[in-house]
């Protein structure tokens, strides 16, 4: 007999406010419909827990590969999440107590049979940018802390640092610093809040005139290219939102090896699907929210990145 339809569900974002051509949720969906899944779409609003029981209010959701028609939405449906074969939790950061308290529902949902990607457990504790302190050999020196006085020794030790936040996302708030800078004061007052809040500074690597390299893992294993994000001429950032330019590139032997060194972490968390951050030969981010980069790498080298997903999901419902 065949297979029965796989029973997909997608927190994500508003599906109407997506950039197709771009979006690595949509990649997603678009594979999990050529292989004949059943999907059903919410955003947070539409998740509760009743009774310790996790339920959504789902519209299932059909998608193709028009950037003027891309998805149309069915009647609205009350659904036990645990009935879902798989959910893909999609949300971009903020990474806020919203965010934490869909986890919640997500892992009552795991705890009922789904297979939730990423683990909401791991959701929670691999924060983006601390999580890099657990491989901290291949990292810049990284100091996350609220001190004001922390970060001016920081700045005098190091000469020339990143300052960010540790909840933000695409470059937004993202400072370069020389020692000497009169602005230095006033940065890490905002970022901390005046000390009330964790910041997190690293030692400025020269290789981002090479590109910020997006790599994939998939079930901790490393696709064989990285996205490259180079900044403008006027600009510090690799964030293709911040006008950063992409470039394809095999990965290195130094990637290859930080991959190693994350990936099977990452595989044992629950991670199906992460994206870690190099610039030069030192990890900078783990991203393991809604990481993208798909539907650019595939059309570079005519990659089918989802169905790999797809594929290593499917080996974990087996």
């Amino acid at each position: 007999m065949p297979a029965k339809p796989l029973r997909l569900g997608v927190v994500m974002d508003p599906i109407k406010s997506i950039t197709p051509k771009k979006d690595s949720s949509f990649a997603m969906l678009l594979e999990a419909s050529r292989r004949g899944a059943a999907i059903y779409y919410f955003e947070l609003r539409d998740l509760r827990l009743a009774g310790g029981v996790a339920l959504g209010n789902a519209r299932l959701l059909q998608v193709q590969d028009d950037a003027e028609n891309w998805y149309s939405l069915g009647a609205a449906e009350d659904l036990a999440l645990g009935d879902l074969d798989v959910i893909l939790m999609r949300k971009d950061p903020p990474f806020n107590m919203e965010y934490i308290y869909s986890t919640y529902i997500l892992e009552r949902a795991a705890d009922a049979g789904a297979l939730v990607v990423n683990s909401p457990g791991s959701l929670r504790d691999m924060n983006e940018k601390a999580y890099t302190a657990w491989f901290a050999d291949c990292a810049p020196m990284t100091l996350i802390t609220r001190s004001m006085a922390d970060l001016k020794d920081f700045l005098r030790d190091h000469q020339h640092v990143v300052i960010k936040p540790l909840d933000g996302m695409g470059g937004r708030s993202i400072f370069v610093i020389k020692k000497g800078d009169n602005n230095a004061n006033v940065v890490f007052e905002t970022l901390t809040d005046n000390g009330q809040r964790f910041a997190m500074a690293q030692t400025f690597i020269p290789e981002i005139n090479k590109g910020d390299k997006r790599i994939l893992l998939i079930d901790g294993e490393p696709v064989p290219y990285a996205l490259a994000r180079i900044p403008p001429a006027d600009d510090n950032r690799g964030n293709l939102v911040m006008g950063a330019t992409a470039e394809g590139l095999e990965l290195s032997e130094r990637d290859r090896f930080i991959c190693s060194r994350v990936g099977p972490r990452l595989k044992e968390g629950g991670v199906v699907f992460a994206g870690i951050d190099v610039i030069g030969d030192y990890l900078t981010e783990i991203n393991v929210t809604s990481p993208t980069g798909i539907r650019e790498l595939d059309r570079m080298f005519d990659l089918n990145i989802a169905g790999k997903l797809f594929d290593a999901i499917d080996a974990r419902l087996a």
